[in-house]
Formats: structure tokens, C-alpha cells, sequence
């Protein structure tokens, strides 16, 4: 037996697939090692790969389909081990869109690293989302900060989201949103992200997937990726908290093309290529004079060109 599916579910050596649309999950393992052209990563199969499957007879535990070869993919979501600085881990592929969530506080956002996860959706073409979570929780004493933050996103052209699972502000729009598309949420640890899937389907709940599979497979447990199907409608893929976004395959004259609103200027430089950092007559630089580009994006952008594989 022989067929193609999409890899739902992955923790570490062991991999759930399904031929969508049809939700009909079955197990499935690597045969061999098969690994992605000319790049060192540590997983080669990541969830939303198109994969080529194999089995003889019936589908269960003890006999898993075979996974032997990947399609290629329209596009993923990569980032650079921090403690691997030679690695490369892959978070999701073949995505319709990425929602990155944070939150101004519980846990304080961290602009640097919202603004890697933005460029790596701007170099391998996934439409990003910024979703500003726990809203309640802050709303009251920090409104003029949710202003602020929300013209610096929407300056540089990424919608901005406000939510509150407990008040349901934001749900319906990213439900809606989420419609026949396959969708990635990530951020850092403990943004919530697990209650948001919940919220946008009651019936399901991530950390009892995640207890599950530590159950069994304890020592994977901190790589597990898992596709959900939302009862609304189209697929959402949760990602473990991360605690640092690093660069894969860019080059440092090349950053500039991936902040939209610095690429948009960029043509107007004097000099071509223009670092955006000492030249006369740079057009970005005096858009940030004149405040249209953001002095926090800018920042962001140089710690980028010095980061030099250190990590925030």
C-alpha cells in the first residue's frame, strides 16, 4: 500500500499522518535518513510536509506507514538552533499563514525576537500576523503602549490582532481568519498560545497532547509539533514556547530586503547596496528621521546585522 499524506503530528522519531482534508490519522516513521539539500537540520520531516507513505497491511502502533520520500515544499519556517549554532530546526512547512503571539506583558514581549520570526516569514513568503494576547490582563493601565505597539506593526504592514480569551475579544476575527488555510501559531513560552486553540475550538486542548506524548516519549517531548483540525474549519499547527530565534541562510546585506517598509524606500539610497547604516543620502535612514519607520524596528534590524549567531 502507497499513498500521499501530510505529517500532522511529530515527536521526535515517531510522526502522525493524514491525508487531508480528511482527518484519518495513522503512525508513521523515517525509513533511513533522509535529509533536506544543503542544510544542516535537526529534523528533516516537520509537521505540514506533503510525504510519500508506505505499509503493508493494516495501519496500527506496531505496524507504522514508512515515510520515503518529502515533497518539496512551497515554504517553512526556520530557525537556528541556539545551542546548535551549526543547526537548523524547522518549525512548520507548507503554511497559509503565520500568527506570531505575544503579549506587552505575562511575559513581557520581546521585540528583537518578534522581529526575526517577521523576517523569516518575509524570506520564505508565509503572510504573517502579529496576535497581541492576554489584552485583559493590561488593557486598563496600558492602552497607549497597545497604540504604540500596534502603529509600529501595522506601520511596517502586518495586521495586528488584540485578544482576550477570557473576554473572547479577537477569537471570532482569527477563527474566521484561520478558514481553510493551514496555520501556524508560535511565540515564546508562556505567551498562551495552547489557550488560544482552545478558545477557537473547545474541544480541543493541546497540553493534554503534550502530557500524553511526555508520557510515552519523554525525551521528545520538548520537539513536539502537532497539527490540530478546527471544528470551524482549516488547520492550526501549535509550536513549543521558543526561547530564541536565530537566522538561517541570510546574509547580512540581505536583512534589509526583508523589514517591507525599509524595502520599500530602499531604492531612493544614494548608494546601492546601502547598509542602512553610515551612507549619505540612505532613504531609510531618512524615513526613520522623519518617522516612518520605527525607531524600535530599526533597532532591531541592527542588532541583526552585529548578532553574528548570538542570540536574544
Amino acid at each position: 500500500m502507497r499513498g500521499l499524506a501530510t505529517v500532522v503530528k511529530n515527536a521526535g522519531s515517531h510522526f502522525e499522518l493524514s491525508e487531508l482534508p480528511e482527518w484519518n490519522l495513522f503512525p508513521a516513521v523515517l525509513r533511513g535518513k533522509i535529509r533536506l539539500k544543503g542544510s544542516a537540520v535537526t529534523n528533516p520531516v516537520a509537521v505540514g510536509d506533503r510525504v510519500v507513505w508506505e505499509r503493508e497491511g493494516e495501519a496500527s502502533p506496531e505496524n507504522p506507514a514508512i515515510i520515503t520520500e518529502i515533497l518539496p515544499r512551497k515554504n517553512y519556517v526556520i530557525r537556528r538552533s541556539t545551542n546548535l549554532s551549526r543547526q537548523a530546526h524547522v518549525i512548520a512547512a507548507n503554511l497559509d499563514r503565520a500568527y506570531i503571539i505575544v503579549s506587552l506583558y505575562f511575559p513581557e514581549v520581546k521585540l528583537p525576537f518578534l522581529d526575526r520570526i517577521l523576517v523569516t516569514c518575509e524570506v520564505y513568503g508565509i503572510p504573517a500576523t502579529v496576535v497581541l494576547a492576554k489584552t485583559d490582563l493590561y488593557r486598563a493601565e496600558a492602552q497607549e503602549q497597545i497604540d504604540a505597539f500596534r502603529q509600529i506593526y501595522e506601520g511596517a504592514g502586518y495586521p495586528v490582532i488584540e485578544t482576550s480569551v477570557k473576554t473572547g475579544e479577537g477569537i471570532n476575527t482569527i477563527r474566521e481568519a484561520c478558514k481553510d488555510r493551514i496555520n501556524l501559531f508560535s511565540g515564546e513560552s508562556g505567551v498562551g498560545k495552547s489557550s488560544l486553540i482552545k478558545a477557537l475550538d473547545p474541544s480541543l486542548d493541546p497540553k493534554i497532547g503534550q502530557i500524553s506524548v511526555a508520557h510515552l516519549q519523554g525525551k521528545h517531548t520538548t520537539s513536539l509539533y502537532e497539527m490540530y483540525p478546527l471544528a470551524g474549519g482549516g488547520y492550526v499547527i501549535d509550536s513549543p514556547g521558543l526561547r530564541g530565534f536565530g537566522l538561517v541562510d541570510l546574509e547580512k546585506e540581505e536583512i534589509g530586503k526583508y523589514f517591507p517598509e525599509m524595502l520599500a524606500v530602499a531604492d531612493n539610497c544614494r548608494f546601492v547596496p546601502c547598509t542602512h547604516t553610515h551612507e549619505p543620502g540612505c532613504a531609510v535612514k531618512a524615513a526613520l528621521d522623519a518617522g516612518t519607520i520605527s525607531p524600535e524596528r530599526y533597532a532591531s534590524y541592527l542588532g541583526m546585522l552585529e548578532e553574528d549567531q548570538k542570540f536574544r
